[in-house]
């Protein structure tokens, strides 16, 4: 490391506040299926309107939905058989879920008219 590189205090924090760009985010085949059925259902009982604001409002607070889905995991896996709920955490954890819910209901919803 050269003097110059030395001085340069918080030369390693460059990508420590890196964040992921929203539309790079792809769920994976068990967090699609969750999500999926999530938006079936969602489209199923005619609530797109409600949903659609639900996760708009909601948007800053899909990872601390996640971290709260993670916690409670212990008590979810006694009252459900699936492990659906962690696939479910495991795809809130990124910025782009929210889009991704939000494409997917207006999708269901254009196909189901």
């Amino acid at each position: 490391m050269s003097k110059k590189e030395q001085r340069r205090p918080g030369k390693g924090w460059r990508h420590a506040f890196a964040v992921d760009a929203p539309t790079e985010f792809q769920p994976s085949d068990q967090q699609r299926q969750v999500a999926d059925r999530i938006c079936r259902e969602l489209v199923r009982r005619r609530l797109t309107t409600p949903a659609l604001m639900f996760l708009e409002m909601s948007r800053p607070l899909n990872f601390l939905g996640s971290q709260l889905l993670h916690f409670l995991s212990p008590v979810l896996s006694g009252l459900t058989q699936s492990h659906g709920h962690r696939h479910l955490a495991a795809f809130l954890e990124h910025r782009g879920s929210v889009d991704y819910l939000c494409r997917r209901i207006e999708e269901l919803d254009s196909a189901g008219k």
